[in-house]
């Protein structure tokens, strides 16, 4: 599938982009350096920091600006919600990359490879306290519930980065320990994304609700396809090197589909992940076609279509405009585009 950026997308650059450059403005100016580098916000002159697409897609302010227009209000009116979810986002972004050891994400140097550890820890935080800020600032108490529901997705965020980290130690994580990390560590703020917009602006809570089920769904499958990239993604598509996941022995979903399949692949795999020495590249593409044979590719692709089907059932129970709804799902079918 050949995955090309949705009208919605672009649209939402235009909206929130400069209040995203305004907030991250507010930071101190060392923390502002680290955030901005992070962001690929343009400097005083100008000039954008890295390379072009740097700032990432913005897809989860797109879903919050379009859970507005769900609610039938217009998109200009949830800009700080999406600012809001951006920021956490990348907050989470930052300090993933410290903790997987990633040196490269969008195709450049990782923050903290360039301004230390503790700077980019302290540029996450920052920003999440400024996505706080934002929607404090906000007439009650639609920003207070916006931050409440930006809130509840950070605690499950946390949870399920702290489950991805506790995997690293274990040998018997299941499938269904599997998911539930994926539903905290990445469907949690999909579903905030695509409902704070209809929540700060003051929307019905039916149509909040059920688009929060449908970024839920939505994350999923999201987190699913992230994660076959991960194995079998090409670089210029990914940002990070060819079979990332098995270089690090990262417990992936299919990986675990793999393991716990009760397959000779499986077990095969299960000797060659546990090795103490690093993986060779012929090791890594042995890995890779083992978790092939095992099931674990075709389990994870079949999961994730299902996930994306649930996910647009929600949206045709809930009643909006109908060129929304078809942003939305073709938000959803552009991050589940698989490209190998």
């Amino acid at each position: 599938m050949t995955a090309t950026i949705p009208a919605a997308v672009e649209t939402a650059r235009d909206y929130f982009g400069p209040a995203l450059a305004a907030a991250v403005n507010r930071l101190s100016p060392d923390i502002r350096e680290v955030a901005a580098y992070h962001l690929a916000l343009p400097t005083e002159d100008g000039v954008a920091q890295g390379a072009p697409g740097g700032g990432g897609k913005a897809l989860r302010p797109a879903l919050a600006l379009l859970s507005a227009r769900a609610a039938d209000a217009p998109p200009e009116r949830a800009v700080p919600a999406a600012v809001a979810v951006e920021l956490v986002h990348n907050f989470s972004l930052l300090h993933d990359d410290i903790m997987d050891g990633d040196t490269e994400r969008r195709h450049r140097p990782t923050a903290w490879t360039v301004f230390g550890v503790g700077s980019a820890i302290l540029a996450g935080d920052a920003l999440l306290a400024l996505a706080q800020d934002l929607l404090l600032e906000s007439p009650p108490p639609e920003g207070i519930w916006a931050s409440r529901c930006l809130a509840a997705a950070v605690q499950r965020l946390i949870a399920g980065q702290g489950a991805d980290l506790a995997f690293e130690r274990r040998s018997d994580v299941t499938v269904a320990e599997c998911l539930d990390m994926a539903g905290d560590k990445t469907a949690a703020l999909m579903a905030c994304a695509c409902s704070i917009g209809a929540v700060y602006v003051g929307g019905p809570a039916n149509i909040a609700k059920n688009l929060a089920a449908f970024g839920a769904y939505v994350g999923l499958a999201f987190q699913l396809t992230d994660d076959l990239l991960g194995i079998w993604g090409a670089p210029e598509t990914t940002g990070k090197p060819v079979r990332s996941d098995l270089r690090t022995r990262k417990k992936s979903l299919p990986v675990v589909a793999a393991l716990t399949s009760g397959t000779e692949a499986g077990r095969d795999l299960a000797v060659l992940l546990e090795a103490p020495d690093p993986l060779t590249e012929d090791e890594l593409l042995g890995a890779a076609d083992l978790v092939e044979t095992a099931g674990g590719k075709e389990w994870a692709e079949t999961k994730a279509d299902a996930a994306l089907a649930s996910a647009v059932s929600y949206l045709t129970e809930t009643e909006m405009p109908p060129d929304v709804r078809a942003e939305f799902e073709g938000i959803a079918e552009f991050v589940t585009a698989r490209q190998w």
